[in-house]
Formats: structure tokens, sequence, C-alpha cells
């Protein structure tokens, strides 16, 4: 995916989730969602169209993110093995390493599944380093599909876990249906019934269950109506287990006990504090409700959405079409405006005006983008996107944006953005 394109939060979510699970897992899920928080400031603010802040890993990558089945090589080989430790690795942590192995991984899982023949096992277990996983080929007599576990820690009550479980956006990921809600133990839960690729150009299906419990186990399952996620023919209508069975198989206790298992990564240090500190992100309803108040008259907001800080975006109709407009707001991004800014403008208070206008990216027949993309004299980076379809992985629904150039450089100018909470 390009740099300068926009990433919805639930892209990240899933390839975080299943990046930090191991390399058994494909990490690459740019052709899966359209969109996400990017991981660090540098990285997120670099991009030129716009950049959100903060998720999954998810994407956050948040919830989950595709299992690859491998051909070969590490996460192949972990199966039933479990790496070996050394003399001060044993004094600290003596247990968890042997207790569950790739074998074991496997056993469980396949004793969870419903009836039927399983295949092609591959796992990596508990040991230091990369998480464990555990992930087979399994057929009900209906066609052989791909199904896969990843387990590992996250902080609980963070930004990450909320990611992980909320629904994404209909207006960037293609998906037949979604839940998310607390279980009794509060334990949030999100069952996602998606695709491979938002563009549909195959018509492999990815349904998946993310899990995280109060003390941060995270467990994420899921399965495809194909032998393997990506390069397989598709062997049946939908993957063989139904939501309540996906349930099931993220929620079992065996899943708990093998994340409790996992070494305590080392202590990292804390990274020295900035000589004057960043001025905190607006919150996302502020940017929503500000962007609402400067659209031009004669076009209806058909819906809206947001992150917690940074992004946010509406889907307008003028009676010729849906067209989706989205804003990134981002504080103090001077150090990086040589890079963001090399071909704009400088308005007479200094601000810098970058403006485009070219084909989308996000996999929707010809569907286009606008840009009017600004850096005030303090940093503070306002970037406004429109484009003519109401979903950028679908195609267009007009000729051109609802918004035009000096609409889309008046919002983006707008003294509103100061100041913004």
């Amino acid at each position: 995916m390009p740099e300068n394109q926009h990433r919805d939060p639930f892209e990240d979510r899933l390839t975080a989730a299943l990046r930090d699970t191991g390399d058994g897992f494909d990490a690459d899920r740019a052709a899966l969602v359209a969109g996400g928080e990017a991981r660090g400031r540098r990285a997120r603010l670099r991009r030129r169209t716009g950049v959100l802040g903060g998720a999954a890993g998810i994407a956050l990558i948040g919830v989950g993110g595709a299992l690859l089945l491998p051909s070969g090589g590490d996460a192949a080989g972990a199966r039933g093995t479990t790496p070996a430790a050394g003399p001060s690795a044993t004094a600290a942590s003596p247990a968890p390493a042997a207790r569950y192995s790739g074998d074991d991984l496997v056993r469980a899982l396949g004793e969870l599944l419903p009836e039927g023949r399983v295949s092609k096992e591959a796992a990596r277990g508990v040991g230091p380093g990369l998480p464990p996983f555990a992930q087979v080929v399994f057929d009900d007599g209906e066609g052989a599909a791909a199904v896969a576990v990843g387990l590992r820690r996250v902080e609980p009550g963070s930004r990450e876990v909320r990611e992980l479980t909320r629904c994404p956006d209909r207006t960037f990921v293609d998906h037949d249906a979604c839940t998310s809600s607390r279980l009794a133990d509060g334990s949030l839960l999100m069952l996602f019934q998606g695709y491979e690729y938002p563009d549909r150009r195959v018509d492999t299906k990815w349904w998946s269950a993310q899990l995280v419990t109060p003390e941060g186990q995270h467990v994420t399952v899921s399965e495809w109506n194909s032998p393997a996620e990506k390069d397989a023919p598709i062997t049946r209508d939908k993957p063989p287990l139904t939501p309540d069975q996906l349930r099931k198989v993220a929620t079992a206790d065996v899943w708990r006990r093998v994340v409790d298992a996992i070494p305590e990564a080392p202590a990292r240090k804390a990274p020295a504090p900035e000589a004057s500190p960043r001025r905190p992100e607006a919150s996302g309803a502020a940017i929503s409700r500000t962007l609402v108040s400067l659209l031009p008259e004669g076009v209806d907001v058909v819906s809206r959405g947001q992150q917690e800080t940074g992004y946010a975006h509406v889907v307008l109709d003028d009676g010729k079409g849906a067209s989706l407009v989205q804003v990134n707001v981002q504080p103090d991004m001077r150090d990086v405006a040589g890079q963001l800014y090399t071909d704009a403008g400088t308005r007479p208070d200094g601000t810098l005006l970058a403006t485009s206008q070219g084909p989308g990216e996000k996999g929707g027949s010809g569907v286009v983008m606008w840009t009017a993309d600004t850096m005030r004299p303090d940093g503070l980076r306002v970037v406004v996107s429109a484009f003519n379809t109401g979903a950028q992985h679908k195609a267009a629904t007009r000729d051109a944006p609802v918004l035009t150039m000096e609409q889309l450089e008046r919002i983006a100018l707008g003294p509103e953005w100061k100041g913004l909470r």
C-alpha cells in the first residue's frame, strides 16, 4: 500500500495480531482491508494524504489478520518442539517453555473442532521469542478449510484492546456480519464474517473471533473457505465453523492457560522524554463535528465515523451519488515538513498547501481521490480527501467527488482546526 494512502484501523489491528502471533501468519493485510492506524508517530505522519494515530497493533493492528499456512520453514518446523533455553533462561522461567509444545496446541485445537478430518498441522509451542500458534486444514466432509489460532498478551484496558474488539466500519471494510460483546467474565469478544480481499477479486471468505480477557489474554481464531488463506482454490461456500462454534473455540480455557505460560518479555527501556511535550491529538469526535460544520450547503451527511483521535470521515450525497470525505488532523509536524511538502505552495500566513488529484488505491473501479494537504507555521497538519464513491473499495458512484478542490482547500485551511481538542 502506498505510504500516502489513508489506512483503516481494522487493517492494522488484524495485521498486528497475526504478525505478533508468529511468522506462520501473514502480516500483509493491505489487500484485505482499507485503512488503519499507523504504528508510530514517524511512520504515521509521513503519509502524505492521510495518517491516523493509533491501533491495530491490528493494527493495532486489531483483530485479526490472516494466517498463512506455511509451505515450510520455521512455523512448520516448530510443531512438536520447544526452543531450548540456556541456563539463565531456565533459572528465570523453568516451566513455561516446556508446558505447551506445538503438538499440544494442535491437539487442543483438534479436540475443539467438530467431527471431521484434520491434516497439514503446523504449530509453534510456548517459548521465548515469537508467540505460540497452531493451524490445520480441517474437512468436515463439505470441503477442506484452513483453521488457525494465535495467542499473545495485550495490555488490559488499552486502546489496542478496544481496537481489537471493535467491529470495522463498512465504509472501509466490506463484510457480511460482525458482532462485538462483553462476556459474563468481563472478556470482550468480536465475531467477524468478511472476505480475504476487499475488492472481492477472489471470493475467499475469512471469518474470525477475537477474544481479549480482563487479564489481557488475547486469542485469535481464523478460518477460511479454502485450505489456505491465499493462492488456493475455494473448496466450500463458507468456512466450516459457525459463529457459535468460533465462539466456543476462542473461549476455551486451554488458550488462556497457554497465554499464561508465555514468558514475560524483557522490560524495555523507557524512551527519553521529549524536550518539549507534543500537543495531544484532537479527538475524533471534535474532528467530526468540525468537518460537518465546514461542509457547504446542499449536501446531505449519509453516514459518519471517527477514530478515538486524529481522524474522522463522512459520506455525503448531493443527489448525484455517494462521496466519501475524510480528514486527518495532526499536531506539530514541523520536523517532517520537508518530506511532506516538497511541491507545496506557501500561503501569505506561512501555511503550506499541497494538492493532488489521482486514482484511488483501494481497488474500487473508476475511483478517484482529491486531496488538500496543509500545515500551519506551528506544525498543525490538516489533510482533507474526497472520493467519487462512498467506500474506496467499491466502484465509483459519480464522475467526481462531491466537493471541489476549492472547497477541499477551504475546509483544510479553516481556522476552526486550531486549538481543537
